[in-house]
């Protein structure tokens, strides 16, 4: 009987290690998959989701979301708003830095002056585009950073003025661009060099960093004992893995060197036709919109052809979605035709959400191959040519992206004569040089969402938008975002949502991009892994309350 027990106990143990249980067993710690390299630990500089997450994981900022998405206390213990909306008091909690250092006001002050003043990528979602604090964008032009509308009346007590009210202004306090960085510890390393490493690197939040190389596909963080809610944290600390192929993740999930992986393509049917693995399959919608942006600068390939609105719209409209989402991306992804995903910024008063009809676009995005030949048609005779030659750059980091342009490439040279696409992969970091300078014909850019609102997108179109600018710009559009942030429709909610319409519909006509899909997240978790909060707005995926039995 013992020798039938013991090997039924051995039989068991293998079964459970191939579905990845036996990873973050009996240390405590989680492994975890990342689909990319960390660009920068610098909330001024991050501009990734993957950067984002683990400058989350070690920081905490004002707010936080819970797992409905909705913005509750993190390190201000309570807040006020006043009578008009713009002005919020948040009250600070006793909270410590890892270095034992009090978290203060003056650490917020001193994080959201840096982020304006350095002015990078991301320095945008404090002006009026977005958050509309007072004098941000004078400040990112150059103004004295003293202007900014923030103060510290005394150490737990952070002040933020805004130029309107802004009515998802407390969920964007949970985002890294408004966490707090503490200046004495910030000065005391070497220029240039914070966030690089360990020793760099300063946490408040659950996690602290204990192995980081810039580049390097491993991270380690450990429980961060100074955290001011540490008793809710129950892991010891866990480890990230860049893994760029999903065949790879899958292995690794199978035999149980990560915990936590996502797959898509072909694994995503092989999982679902194996009864135990398909038992740890959870698929969330993570609100990334993938998009083909379409650079307008004279400068590029053909003087400047993608300047013509015609050759834009021949472009969006000679790609099959359906069969993309459905044969290459293969994780749930919805095909989409708006400018904002789908699933996503419910109406707060009618719980529908804001891209729900998905056909409201359709006379100038959807997939009809006679239309957009005869787009190209008229795009050749006003330029003079009978084809054009444009390059798609996208980022190689990922197998997705890869089977996605050569969808797009494939479909668009059988359904436009003339027009051939040629693929430039790129590293990520290169592709966002490339994507941010302008340096680029059409580019495939998947862009997550900052908060669960529709100006998280709308706002990239402005001409004083996000550096992926197409070298677009239309007074018309910039006035209904100008009217639905600081102007008539800021503080009413129905017009400001009917507005936003308006919007899209001038940025669609435009053809400034072509919208592709909704992507989803198909993850693989260990069975002995619950409490990873899954977010389609924000950060993509928050730790703190993990539990391995």
């Amino acid at each position: 009987m013992k020798k039938i027990l013991m090997a039924a106990l051995m039989i068991m143990s293998l079964i459970f290690t191939g579905c990845g249980e036996e990873s973050g067993g009996g240390d405590g710690k989680l492994n975890v998959m990342l689909g990319s390299n960390v660009v920068s630990l610098d909330s001024a500089q991050a501009t990734d989701s993957v950067s984002f997450e683990v400058i989350a994981d070690c920081i905490d900022g004002l707010m936080q979301l819970d797992t409905e998405g909705k913005a509750i206390p993190a390190l201000a213990e309570s807040y006020d708003v006043s009578e008009d909306g713009k002005t919020y008091t948040f009250h600070l909690r006793d909270a410590k830095w890892a270095n034992g250092d009090d978290v203060t006001a003056e650490d917020f002050v001193f994080a959201w002056r840096r982020h304006c003043q350095k002015a990078e990528e991301y320095s945008y979602v404090m002006g009026n585009t977005v958050a509309c604090v007072k004098n941000a964008d004078a400040v990112i032009k150059g103004a004295d950073p003293k202007t900014l509308g923030v103060s510290a009346p005394d150490s737990k007590t952070f002040v933020a003025e805004l130029d309107a009210p802004v009515p998802f202004f407390l969920s964007l306090m949970a985002f890294p661009t408004f966490y707090p960085i503490n200046e004495k510890f910030y000065n005391s390393v070497e220029a240039g060099s914070y966030g690089t490493s360990p020793e760099t690197f300063l946490s408040n939040g659950a996690f602290a960093l204990t192995s980081y190389i810039p580049g390097t596909a491993n991270i380690q963080l450990k429980k961060n004992d100074s955290y001011w809610n540490a008793a809710q944290v129950s892991v010891d600390g866990f480890q990230y893995q860049v893994v760029s192929s999903s065949d790879n993740a899958l292995t690794s999930f199978k035999n149980g060197t990560l915990n936590v992986v996502n797959i898509s393509g072909n694994q995503v049917a092989h999982v679902e036709g194996d009864a135990e693995l398909s038992k740890n399959l959870h698929t969330f919608s993570s609100g990334y919109l993938y998009y083909l942006s379409f650079n307008q600068d004279a400068k590029n390939h053909h003087a400047g052809a993608l300047a013509n609105v015609n050759l834009r719209l021949a472009l969006a409209n000679a790609v099959d979605r359906e069969s993309i989402v459905d044969n290459f991306v293969m994780n749930g992804a919805k095909a989409t035709y708006t400018a904002v995903p789908v699933e996503f910024a419910p109406n707060a008063k009618t719980g529908k959400y804001f891209a729900e009809d998905q056909k409201q676009f359709a006379e100038y995005v959807s997939f009809n191959v006679d239309k957009a030949r005869q787009y190209l048609e008229t795009a050749k005779s006003e330029l003079g040519k009978d084809s054009f030659a444009l390059n798609l750059i996208y980022s190689n980091d990922g197998e997705s992206a890869t089977k996605v342009v050569q969808a797009v490439k494939s479909q668009v040279e059988e359904n436009l004569p003339g027009v051939t696409i040629n693929l430039q992969p790129m590293p990520k970091a290169e592709y966002l040089s490339n994507v941010t300078s302008n340096s680029y014909d059409i580019a495939l850019v998947d862009w997550t969402p900052d908060y669960n609102d529709p100006m998280t997108f709308l706002t990239l179109w402005t001409t004083e938008g996000c550096e992926i600018a197409e070298h677009w710009s239309n007074a018309d559009y910039d006035k209904i975002i100008t009217d639905c942030t600081t102007g008539a429709f800021a503080a009413d909610y129905e017009a400001r949502w009917n507005a936003m319409y308006d919007a899209e519909k001038i940025l669609l006509e435009n053809a400034v991009i072509a919208p592709l899909y909704t992507d989803a997240n198909a993850v693989l978790i260990s069975p002995n892994v619950t409490g990873i909060e899954f977010h389609a707005a924000g950060i993509d995926r928050v730790f703190k309350n993990v539990k391995i039995q």
